[in-house]
């Protein structure tokens, strides 16, 4: 399964482009072991239409452009925010197991997702009720995915509930 994280605009250099990057390697190469074959970025040009609605419409058929037959997360402000890092990490171990090509974390411009990439979204999910910068969203998700690979490794990143221990 390939990993793919398809976000509007482009980072500039910087911390959160740095930090996105090494997320998306330590994803890369953990993934290889759990039968994900690489995990990369896509970045999609803003759109420059006049209109907001215009704008994530033209955004959303680029974001859909690489979903084909992938699983798809949509991180969207109308998102679910009560999933753990343990149920994340079984919904992707799913659709690996379910032989699904792709997982494609979708990441929308300023203007939202467009309704037609909530829609084709296996998952929609929220950081919260805050509106983040998109380049500290596409950090995060990146650190989401590197660390469901952690808990799927059993590697010790995440300590999980301390009410086991």
């Amino acid at each position: 399964m390939r990993l793919l994280v398809v976000a509007v605009g482009r980072l500039k250099a910087g911390p959160e482009r740095d930090l996105a990057a090494r997320y998306r390697e330590r994803a890369a190469q953990l993934g290889r072991g759990l039968g994900f074959s690489a995990c990369d970025i896509s970045e999609i040009p803003e759109s420059r239409a006049r209109r907001p609605q215009d704008r994530c419409t033209e955004e959303g058929v680029g974001l859909l452009a690489q979903a084909a037959g992938a699983a798809v997360i949509a991180y969207d402000e109308r998102g679910r925010s009560d999933l753990t890092s343990e149920a994340l990490a079984e919904r992707v171990a799913g659709w690996r197991d379910a032989a699904r090509p792709a997982l494609v974390v979708a990441i929308g411009g300023a203007d939202g997702l467009d309704p037609g990439v909530r829609t084709r979204a296996d998952l929609t999910l929220s950081f919260g009720a805050a509106t983040l910068p998109h380049g500290l969203v596409r950090v995060l998700a990146l650190e989401q995915v590197y660390r469901a690979l952690t808990i799927l490794s059993g590697h010790p990143y995440h300590r999980g509930n301390l009410d086991d221990r």
